[in-house]
C-alpha cells in the first residue's frame, strides 16, 4: 500500500525502512542489464551493421538528410541521447521535488525504456532509423529513470546507513548485468544449436534486457513510497530549470566542489569503461571471446568490489575510501601501459584490477553527494549529478582520440588518462565534506 509520510528517514521503522531499501536495490538490477548487455556489448556492433545494410555506394545513410557515415550512426545516436536526457532530466526533477510524486514519473521513465529496449526486436534489415530513435528513447529514459531513483537514496536510509545501501544498490546491478549476460552469450554463441541465426539471437538478447528491465522494476515501484514536500514554484522548462539548479548550487559551493571533483574523476572512469576494448583488440591484439570474457569479469568483480569499498567507507570513512579507490584507479592505468601484447592473462588482471575499484567508487560517490544535497531538492540535484555522470563524459574520449592522434599508440592513448583521477583526487582532498554536510542543513554522520 502507497502512503505518503512527512516522517524522515531516521523516523521510519526498522523494518520498513529495510523493506524499502531492498526494494529500492532492484531497480538496479532490472535497469542496469540495459547498460551491460545493449550498450556496452550488442547495439554498437549490431546497429552499426544495419547501417552499413541502408548505406549508398560511398558508405553514407541520410537521417533527415544529412549525410552520415554508416560507422558514426551509433555514436551520433548515443550523443542525441545526451541532449534529450540533459533537456529533460532538470525539468523531470524539479516536477519531482515540488510535488512529492517521484514514483509515477520513476515508473513513466523506466517503462519507456524497457518498451524502447524491447522494441529493439524489430530492429532487423535495413532500418537503422527505428534502430537510432530505439536508442535514443531507451538511452535518455534511462538516464531520467536513474536521476529519480538516486534521489530516493536520502529518503529511504538515514546517514550512517548510505554508504552501505548505496554499494549495495550497484552490487545487485553488476550482479544482474552478469547473470543476463551469460544467458545471452549462450544464446549468441550457441544460436545455431537453437535453431536461429545470428542477427535472431542478437535481437533476442537486446528484447530480452527489455522485458528483464520492466519486469523487475515492478519491485521498486512496489516498496518505494512517496514523500510529502513543502509546496514550491513551477518546473522551468529544460536548461533554463539546470540554469536554476547551478545558481541555488553556488549557495551550497562545497557541494559544487564536491560535483565538480566528480565530474573530473568520474570522466576517467567511463572513458576506462567505453575504451578499454578498444585498447585490447587494437593495442593488445586479443579476439571477441577474450575481451567479452573480461567484461564479465569486470561485472563480476564489480559486485564484490562494490561490497568491499562500503565495508571500508564504514571503517574508514567514504571520503577516505573514494580517495584510496582513485590510487587504485591509477595504479592500474599505469599498469596497463606495460601489458604485453598477444597475452590475454595479463588483461584478465587488469580487468579484475578496473572491476575492484569500479562499483565501490560509483556508490560511494552517489552515497556522498547524498549527504551534500539540502532537504526537499533531492532529484533536482541529482538531476545535476546524472547529468554530469551521462552528460558532460566527453573530454576523457576526446583526450584519448588525440594522444592516439598524435602519438599513434593505444598506449600512450590510456595512460593519459591517469590525470583525471591525479586531478579528481586533489579536488575532492580539498573539500571538507564534514562542514559540506552541515552547510547543505543535514545531520553530520560520526563517520564520514
Amino acid at each position: 500500500m502507497d502512503t505518503d509520510t512527512v516522517r524522515s528517514p531516521a523516523a521510519d521503522d526498522s523494518a520498513g525502512r529495510g523493506r524499502e531499501q531492498r526494494g529500492w536495490y532492484f531497480y538496479d538490477w532490472a535497469c542496469s542489464v540495459y547498460s551491460t548487455s545493449v550498450l556496452t556489448v550488442f547495439l554498437g556492433p549490431y546497429l552499426t551493421s544495419v547501417a552499413e545494410a541502408a548505406a549508398d555506394a560511398d558508405g553514407f545513410v541520410h537521417p533527415l538528410g544529412v549525410p552520415v557515415r554508416a560507422g558514426s550512426f551509433f555514436a551520433y545516436a548515443v550523443s542525441l541521447s545526451v541532449v534529450v536526457a540533459v533537456l529533460v532530466m532538470p525539468l523531470v526533477g524539479a516536477a519531482a521535488d515540488r510535488t512529492g510524486r517521484k514514483k509515477p514519473l520513476l515508473a513513466a521513465a523506466a517503462y519507456t525504456g524497457a518498451a524502447a529496449t524491447a522494441g529493439m526486436f524489430f530492429l532487423d534489415g535495413d532500418r537503422y532509423l527505428l534502430g537510432g530513435l530505439l536508442l535514443v528513447v531507451a538511452n535518455a529514459a534511462q538516464s531520467v529513470a536513474m536521476m529519480l531513483y538516486n534521489s530516493y537514496l536520502p529518503q529511504i536510509a538515514p546517514p550512517e546507513e548510505r554508504d552501505a545501501v548505496s554499494s549495495r544498490g550497484w552490487a545487485f546491478g553488476y550482479a544482474a548485468g552478469a547473470l543476463v549476460l551469460v544467458a545471452n552469450l549462450v544464446l549468441y554463441t550457441g544460436h545455431e544449436s537453437f535453431g536461429v541465426s545470428e542477427g535472431m539471437a542478437v535481437r533476442i538478447c537486446l528484447a530480452s534486457a527489455g522485458l528483464w528491465w520492466g519486469a523487475f522494476a515492478l519491485i521498486p515501484l512496489r516498496r518505494l513510497r512517496d514523500r510529502r514536500t513543502p509546496a514550491r514554484e513551477a518546473a522551468l522548462p529544460g536548461f533554463r530549470q539546470l540554469a536554476a539548479t547551478v545558481r541555488d548550487m553556488r549557495k551550497h559551493p562545497l557541494t559544487l566542489a564536491f560535483l565538480l571533483a566528480y565530474l573530473v574523476y568520474n570522466d576517467g572512469i567511463q572513458t576506462v569503461i567505453s575504451q578499454a576494448s578498444v585498447y585490447g583488440s587494437k593495442e593488445l591484439g586479443l579476439g571477441q571471446s577474450t575481451l567479452i570474457v573480461a567484461v564479465l569479469l569486470v561485472q563480476v568483480l564489480a559486485v564484490a568490489g562494490a561490497l568491499l569499498l562500503g565495508r571500508l567507507a564504514r571503517r574508514y570513512g567514504a571520503k577516505r575510501t573514494i580517495l584510496g579507490s582513485l590510487v587504485a584507479w591509477t595504479l592500474t592505468l599505469a599498469a596497463g601501459y606495460f601489458l604485453p601484447a598477444g597475452a590475454p592473462g595479463w588483461f584478465f588482471v587488469l580487468a579484475a584490477g578496473i572491476g575492484l575499484v569500479l562499483g565501490g567508487s560509483q556508490a560511494l560517490s552517489r552515497s556522498l553527494f547524498s549527504q551534500l544535497v539540502p532537504p526537499g531538492k533531492e532529484a533536482e540535484y541529482f538531476s545535476a549529478y546524472e547529468i554530469s555522470d551521462r552528460g558532460l563524459s566527453w573530454l576523457g574520449p576526446l583526450l584519448f582520440g588525440l594522444t592516439y592522434q598524435l602519438t599513434g599508440s593505444y598506449r600512450d592513448a590510456i595512460v593519459s588518462l591517469v590525470g583525471f583521477f591525479v586531478l579528481g583526487f586533489v579536488l575532492l582532498a580539498r573539500v571538507p565534506v564534514r562542514r559540506a554536510i552541515a552547510d547543505a542543513g543535514n545531520p553530520v554522520p560520526q563517520r564520514i
